[in-house]
């Protein structure tokens, strides 16, 4: 992607209005958690207090609306510890540049290295060294330093009180999260009617099982709807796929088609019907016609062999999700068939997090790591930004640097976009606030007011966009210095013009020392091509040795992969957007590769949905495909790393002795799913491997066709604009 291409599209993907729920009862409370730490500061203390209360309050109450599974309290309670942390270190090293400028980057680099842990610490932690920036404006010292930073703790304690005293839709987000596991499945279901090889998104079942994972004090309470449902949904994907395909399944054509058919609509209603229970916590109906086509006749089903005992492994887990749609959070909920499903998925507590943290900050610091120069980035630009500002003939400097610290992010395409959307609706909030100060003219107490409801309005906002939201953000602070005391004449220019030098420091940082994602396309794709190896041996060991243990041992490498892919698509998707050159794979071939093994991953989903019980006949055959799957697999993973051709011997060796054993020694299903992994790993050779010539020019001949896409949309909008 060009330049000119990318930026187009930060701009589109900046100012873009995301359609998600509102959540009007979640930010009236956080709302209310700031006024009532705004009020009784400005009746019994002064505006530079209640200024103080309010950050803290209103930056803990923002903590609690990213994306996290822990208690909404326990991040309030921790923001607002880390808000008056910074801000009392702030007070004891501000007043000189030597011992301020040091803390501040450490302090950066350290929010940046927060990333490791995921996104949420990553975000709160960006808040704090913005509070240890506004720090800087205020008089130090030591008493002073402790009331601060007692205050703005108070405002963390007031949301984390509001969120004990008023729960709203406890447990929601887990409920939403195993609800979307079961429409996703629900869905799939519905798609395999008309296309019996469409692809599944396996994200909401990784989501689900985040969810799942919770701290002993949680287990406690969590409501019984919670515990089996996710298992569920992992084992029905794989039978609906099994069905519905041609291969291994129903035939394409025929009574048994149509029999299929009606199976997978029966399973996606009933499966909606059990996510509709537990996102609402009611009972939900079923259709009749639902339920009787669950009725398998043992006389007249025109399904057989392997389709007809995929049909009913199908009714048995229906069954199961009948009971949780119909019985709602207040019957019984199935026991899990898989121990694997049954045993409690533990959540550090937060003293326990300490050494998880620690390791995982260990691994980033490499200079390779996206995490590591994105930390390094937000250090510089944090230290020069306030440098920066303070030699311009302008107050509240501090302005820049929050603005480049708020806005950047690990990848190129979000920290763009952040940047246009920030100062698109900054310039917004402040026209907008601006014009109701002007008319109101100065009082404290309605200033206070006015941002207690900007502050709702921007919770309200808060997943529909970032320009959105930071339109009533901007509006807050504008009311909160005037508030202070603050003329707008004064203060309104400064915030548009720091703005605008903050973002674009942001945005030049990450052009001076970008943590592109296209070089690492090769690596991403070895390691999810090893994974699926790793996972397609598991499921042909589990045909040879149908034991527990091989059971255990198939989901953990199904966990991997399916982390694996997640890696390989987050780099995939931000590669995409990236206006950068490809190194090892162009887009096509990345593409072709995705698709080829998009489709070895499925075909050992379909082997895995026939995996024999436990006192089942082995398949000796398989332990030998095994083998030499995961080896070649492996080896070709650091083939692909080593830009060398990928090959497959010893899998050929082993379907040819295969084909070459007694008639009969063997599952139908195995394999044919074998044979369609074969034609899935020649895909992929076909499409990473290159001769040395395309090797030198294919990366030129890949940039030459962007550059024609690029003139022929250009070409396009101006013979469009000149016809119109």
């Amino acid at each position: 992607m060009t330049w000119l291409r990318a930026l187009r599209e930060v701009v589109r993907s900046g100012l873009t209005i995301e359609e998600a729920r509102l959540e009007p009862l979640l930010a009236l409370r956080t709302a209310v958690g700031v006024a009532i730490v705004i009020g009784p500061a400005l009746w019994l203390a002064s505006p530079a207090y209640a200024a103080s209360a309010a950050l803290g309050a209103y930056s803990a109450g923002a903590a609690t609306f990213q994306r996290t599974w822990r208690p909404r309290k326990v991040i309030a309670l921790g923001a607002g510890a880390g808000l008056a942390l910074s801000t009392f270190l702030g007070y004891l090293a501000a007043g000189r540049v030597a011992t301020f400028l040091p803390l501040l980057a450490v302090w950066a680099f350290a929010a940046g290295m927060a990333w490791a842990v995921g996104s949420t610490a990553g975000i709160v932690a960006a808040t704090t060294v913005g509070s240890m920036l506004v720090t800087v404006t205020l008089p130090t010292s030591v008493g002073r330093a402790l009331e601060h930073a007692g205050i703005i703790a108070l405002g963390g304690v007031a949301q984390a009180l509001l969120i004990l005293l008023f729960p709203i839709r406890r447990w929601g987000a887990h409920r939403d999260a195993l609800a979307d596991a079961l429409a996703a499945v629900a869905d799939y279901a519905r798609r395999l009617r008309h296309d019996p090889t469409a692809p599944f998104d396996p994200e909401p079942l990784m989501t689900a099982r985040d969810a799942a994972a919770v701290t002993p004090s949680q287990a406690r309470t969590r409501p019984s709807v919670l515990h089996g449902p996710r298992g569920l949904a992992e084992r029905i994907r794989p039978v609906v796929a099994a069905l519905a395909d041609p291969d291994v399944g129903a035939p394409a054509e025929g009574p048994g088609r149509d029999r299929a058919r009606e199976l997978l609509d029966a399973a996606a209603e009933v499966l909606d019907a059990a996510a509709r229970s537990i996102r609402r916590g009611t009972p939900a109906e079923v259709s009749p016609g639902g339920t009787d086509a669950l009725c398998v006749d043992e006389e007249h089903e025109v399904l057989e062999g392997p389709a007809r005992q995929a049909a009913e492994r199908l009714v048995e887990l229906l069954g199961e999700a009948l009971e949780i749609a119909r019985c709602g959070t207040r019957g019984r909920t199935p026991t899990p068939l898989n121990p694997a499903d049954a045993q409690l998925l533990v959540r550090p507590t937060m003293f326990r997090l300490v050494p998880v943290v620690a390791r995982a900050v260990r691994r980033e610091l490499r200079r390779d790591s996206p995490v590591f120069r994105h930390a390094v980035r937000l250090a510089a630009v944090a230290t020069l930004g306030y440098l920066i500002a303070a030699r311009l003939p302008v107050g509240h400097g501090y302005w820049a640097p929050i603005t480049s610290v708020m806005v950047m992010r690990p990848d190129f395409h979000q920290t763009y976009a952040r940047a246009v959307a920030r100062f698109a609706g900054t310039l917004a909030g402040v026209a907008l606030a601006t014009g109701m100060v002007r008319a109101l003219g100065p009082d404290a107490h309605v200033f206070g007011l006015l941002a207690v409801v900007s502050a709702g309005l921007s919770y309200t906002l808060n997943r529909t966009g970032y320009a959105y939201t930071q339109c009533f953000t901007a509006a807050y602070v504008v009311f909160l210095l005037g508030m202070g005391g603050q003329a707008w004449e004064q203060t309104v220019p400064e915030r548009v013009v720091l703005t605008l030098l903050g973002g674009a420091l942001a945005m030049l940082a990450y052009v001076v020392f970008p943590a592109w994602e296209t070089p690492r396309l090769p690596d991403r794709l070895a390691d999810w091509l090893a994974a699926d190896g790793r996972y397609a041996a598991a499921v042909l060991r589990s045909y040879a040795e149908p034991t527990r243990e091989q059971y255990a041992d198939l989901r953990k490498a199904l966990l991997a992969s399916r982390e694996a892919r997640a890696a390989w698509q987050e780099t995939y998707d931000r590669a995409r957007q990236e206006p950068v050159r490809p190194r090892g794979l162009t887009s096509r071939e990345a593409e072709e590769a995705q698709e080829a093994l998009k489709g070895f991953d499925r075909a050992a989903m379909l082997m895995e949905s026939h995996v024999p019980r436990a006192d089942s006949r082995p398949v000796p055959q398989a332990a030998r495909l095994a083998e030499a799957l995961e080896a070649d697999t492996a080896q070709a993973a650091v083939d692909m790393r080593e830009h060398r051709n990928p090959d497959w011997v010893r899998v050929e060796e082993a379907l040819h002795a295969w084909e070459g054993a007694a008639a009969g020694d063997g599952s139908p299903v195995v394999r044919r799913g074998a044979e369609m992994q074969k034609r899935a790993l020649a895909d992929l050779a076909t499409a990473v491997s290159r001769t040395p010539l395309e090797r030198d020019v294919g990366s030129a001949r890949e940039e030459q066709r962007v550059r024609a896409a690029a003139a022929a949309e250009r070409d396009g909008s101006g013979h469009a604009h000149r016809s119109g």
